[in-house]
């Protein structure tokens, strides 16, 4: 365990929304790094199942499913201003939140943004309006100076792979100097020539019973899992690509960093490299920080910028997640019938989350966390290695806004990444950088015929399967 932190002050109250996998790793170590009584927080989900966490630390719960209709009442009878909502839910409308938080003077943290139900899924809404990239500029367009604090999308990815991408830069740059704003750090990316940026995550964590049909695993969040997953995948599209993709579409309006494919994420597979697991096939899962961190590193016009990396998320869960996704597929989409997590049954296994940047002088190189599932049990009670690495940062958040409650509508890419990680580094295992000579190209002598680019293995045509 972390040597005894510094607790921070707060003299308000903390409503956590949700208490699934995510919200049982974080309750433990809100007490640890706050100093708040179990009376000040209160713990709303829709059903009194999986409540043991919060009933042995003496925190209030109650069971009520937040919907369109009754948040408002819901959020004003438990919160006043300088309060903080913490949003660790799905199907509740981050924006809906954000905007009633700013207009009551009360703190924010989610880790992902998420629409009222049904917005995934309905067919009858364009593919543009489900994506990550819709339901960001929603978000952004609440910025204001002054407002209350709300930290959007600040997990593990997204958020802490964030702070991961700025420490893999200054790794690469000779001298490590850190840049004084956003476009210092453009500029270091571009002089660097990092032209692809994975979030390139292995998890082999596994328990002793195997998946059954008609049933989901994973090791965190099953419906988390699957709405994102049936959203349409989207990435970061760089400067240097010259193969837009066949099923690729553009958005007319916003920042026009991303592009997103007309296929789910969850039937898009991509390859990708980790340190320990070497050369993978992913899922190219849409998240928050493919479009933010592309967007973030942008140089010149956002429509013909001089430089943009392209940034994606290769995503290869626990193995019986895996099978899940494909029995998932064969069911055309439809969710299985019965969920199981997967924590205090893991065996063995870790969560290998990091980032690769490649296209550099020096090839590619990974940066992040190697994190055992035995680990996470003695770092922190209530975890997996998954959920540790997505916990600490939001707590780390947490802190953050607390201590700076009037910076309005923020991403991670725009807090000190140095800061947030004097916090979250004890609970990541071993965090390390290694260069490698992979390219997506390695060992593609092709026993059938592909079409790829070979004069330039950067291209984001190479990194696709199929």
């Amino acid at each position: 365990m972390p040597s005894t932190p510094t607790r921070t002050p707060f003299d308000g109250r903390v409503v956590m929304l949700g208490f699934g996998s995510i919200g049982q790793a974080v309750l433990p170590l809100l007490l640890r790094h706050l100093d708040l009584r179990p009376d000040q927080i209160e713990i709303l989900k829709p059903s009194d199942r999986g409540l043991e966490a919060a009933r042995e630390l003496g925190v209030p719960h109650h069971a009520v499913r937040i919907d369109r209709d009754n948040y408002a009442s819901v959020l004003e009878a438990r919160l006043s201003p300088g309060d903080f909502l913490l949003n660790v839910s799905v199907d509740v409308s981050s924006r809906a939140l954000i905007e009633w938080c700013q207009a009551h003077g009360c703190l924010y943290l989610d880790t992902s943004t998420e629409p009222w139900p049904g917005a995934y899924t309905d067919r009858a809404t364009p593919p543009a309006q489900r994506t990550n990239y819709h339901l960001r500029e929603q978000v952004l367009a609440l910025r204001g100076a002054g407002r209350p604090t709300a930290l959007i999308t600040l997990g593990a990815n997204p958020g802490l792979v964030s702070f991961f991408v700025k420490q893999a830069l200054l790794d690469l740059a000779s001298p490590p100097a850190p840049p004084a704003d956003r476009a210092g750090w453009a500029r270091l990316a571009q002089r660097l020539g990092v032209r692809v940026i994975h979030v390139a995550e292995h998890d082999t964590q596994q328990s002793p019973l195997p998946k059954r049909c008609n049933e989901f695993v994973n090791t965190w969040s099953v419906d988390g899992f699957v709405s994102e997953g049936l959203q349409p995948a989207e990435l970061g599209w760089g400067s240097h690509e010259r193969h837009f993709p066949r099923d690729g579409a553009r958005h007319a309006e916003g920042c026009r960093a991303a592009i997103y494919l007309k296929r789910p994420g969850a039937g898009t597979r991509v390859r990708s490299w980790t340190p320990l697991c070497g050369p993978y096939e992913g899922f190219l899962i849409t998240h928050a920080e493919s479009i933010s961190i592309a967007d973030h590193f942008t140089v010149g016009d956002p429509g013909q910028p001089a430089y943009r990396p392209t940034v994606h998320y290769a995503y290869h869960p626990c193995d019986d997640a895996v099978l899940s996704v494909h029995e998932l597929a064969g069911r055309q989409w439809q969710q299985q019938d019965d969920r199981r997590l997967l924590r205090d049954d893991i065996i063995e296994g870790r969560d290998e989350l990091g980032v690769l940047l490649m296209g550099h002088a020096q090839g590619a190189y990974w940066y992040g966390s190697q994190l055992t599932a035995e680990e996470a049990r003695q770092l922190c009670p209530c975890n997996n290695a998954t959920s540790l690495q997505v916990a600490a940062p939001i707590v780390a958040g947490v802190r953050w806004a607390i201590e700076h409650p009037g910076c309005g509508v923020l991403e991670p890419d725009e807090l000190p990444h140095d800061e947030m990680m004097a916090m979250i580094r004890p609970y990541l295992g071993k965090l390390i950088g290694v260069r490698t000579d992979w390219t997506p190209l390695q060992h593609r002598e092709s026993l059938f015929d592909e079409e790829l680019d070979r004069d330039d293995p950067w291209q984001f045509l190479n990194f696709r399967v199929g």
